[in-house]
Formats: C-alpha cells, sequence, structure tokens
C-alpha cells in the first residue's frame, strides 16, 4: 500500500509538471567522457492493475517480467548510444537499496522543483540537485564513473476497467485507464550530483513485452548526454 501510494503521488507531481520539459542537464555538464563506464542500478519498478473502480493493484508476476525486461532494453541500448553501461556486480545489499530510495525521493523532489510548476528561488532554474557522498561507495566497489538510476510505475486497466470507461464514455464520464510514469537520472558518482534527469509521462508502453519495453527504454533515455 505504502508503494502504491507514492507512485499516485508521483503521478500527481508530474501532471502538475505539465507540458513536461525535455531531459535537463546539470551546469557545466554536457556529455559523458570519452571512455566513461556508467553503472545501471538496479530499476525501480512496479507494475499494477487497474479494477473496475480505478484501484490499483500490484502485480508481481508482471512486476517480474518487466524488470528482466527493461534492464535488458538498457544494457541492449548501451550499444546504440555507445555508452559502457556495466551491470551491477553481486548481491542488492543495504548500500544499494538505500541510494535506490534516496533516488525515489530526489527524483521526486527534482520532477516537482525543477521540471514541475514549483521552482525553488535558491535553485535559480539549475539542475542542482545530489544523492550524497555515499553515491561515491558505489565508484569504490564497481569502478564506474557515472550510476544511472530509473523508476518506473506503470499501470494497466483491466477488461472490467475498460468495459466501466465505455460506460463512461456512453454516459458522458471520462474514466483514465492505465499510465506509465517515472523517471531516470544520471549521477557523477565522484560527487553524487544528478547530471541528467528526464521524466516519462504518457498513457501508452507495456513493460511486459520485450519491443514495447525496448521503446520505453528509448523514452527514458530520450536525450541522453551520450
Amino acid at each position: 500500500m505504502r508503494r502504491c501510494s507514492r507512485w499516485i503521488w508521483l503521478v500527481l507531481i508530474v501532471l502538475s509538471a505539465l507540458p513536461v520539459r525535455a531531459a535537463s542537464l546539470a551546469e557545466g555538464f554536457s556529455r559523458l567522457p570519452a571512455g566513461a563506464v556508467v553503472l545501471l542500478m538496479p530499476l525501480d519498478i512496479e507494475l499494477f492493475s487497474v479494477s473496475a473502480g480505478g484501484i490499483l493493484e500490484p502485480q508481481a508476476e508482471w512486476t517480474e517480467r518487466a524488470h528482466a525486461n527493461l534492464r535488458q532494453a538498457f544494457l541492449t541500448r548501451s550499444s546504440a548510444l555507445k555508452i559502457n553501461f556495466m551491470p551491477l556486480p553481486g548481491e542488492v545489499d543495504e548500500v544499494v537499496e538505500r541510494l535506490n530510495r534516496l533516488h525515489g525521493a530526489v527524483g521526486q523532489a527534482i520532477a516537482l522543483h525543477h521540471q514541475g510548476g514549483f521552482a525553488l528561488p535558491s535553485k535559480e532554474g539549475r539542475l542542482d540537485w545530489s544523492l550524497g557522498e555515499e553515491a561515491a561507495l558505489m565508484r569504490e566497489r564497481t569502478g564506474a564513473d557515472y550510476a544511472l538510476f530509473a523508476f518506473v510505475r506503470d499501470s494497466y486497466a483491466s477488461s472490467e476497467r475498460v468495459a466501466m470507461m465505455v460506460v463512461g464514455l456512453l454516459l458522458g464520464v471520462g474514466l483514465g485507464g492505465g499510465m506509465q510514469v517515472g523517471y531516470a537520472s544520471l549521477v557523477d558518482l565522484s560527487t553524487g550530483r544528478v547530471v541528467w534527469f528526464n521524466t516519462l509521462l504518457r498513457a501508452s508502453g507495456d513493460l511486459r513485452d520485450p519491443e514495447k519495453a525496448r521503446e520505453s527504454c528509448d523514452a527514458l533515455l530520450d536525450k541522453f548526454p551520450e
């Protein structure tokens, strides 16, 4: 329930940011240095079905499939982008989980205060956010120069919800279906600074399908600083 609530809150944040801005770069950063290694952090993904009444119901099997599909899409995309993506070596431990949770919170703040309608005067329009010094632990462990984080929540209308949407249209009432929403960040592991950030918000896409997951990967990596 807590994860579901966080997903709903994120939807509201990104909706407040419409129209969605293009990917953002931190001041002084324009592209990856030659030969830079980018650590692909474990993807923060959860999939839901939308019940007839509009309730989001977590789907563990879909989520597991989406993790595999999107991870493979990122690793495949690295060749096209000419980027050296490194899968996380070893098991996910407390440090990795903590950084992923932190990125989830920082990403929400960026969506709201940088790309959304609630700009912070102290930022002066700059992408000026950090995951802190703990990010350097991943550099020490893996030797990577940067880390790519991704947060995605995807939902799909159930057959009952589709039926309700049809009835709603007949009655002149618009009912929402599924939505794909999230963000991706490139973090400098030397400093913890977020140097690139992009949001994703749309009513299309399907992470359960490998081909469509590749398309979602392309959308998340739009204007990636290769």
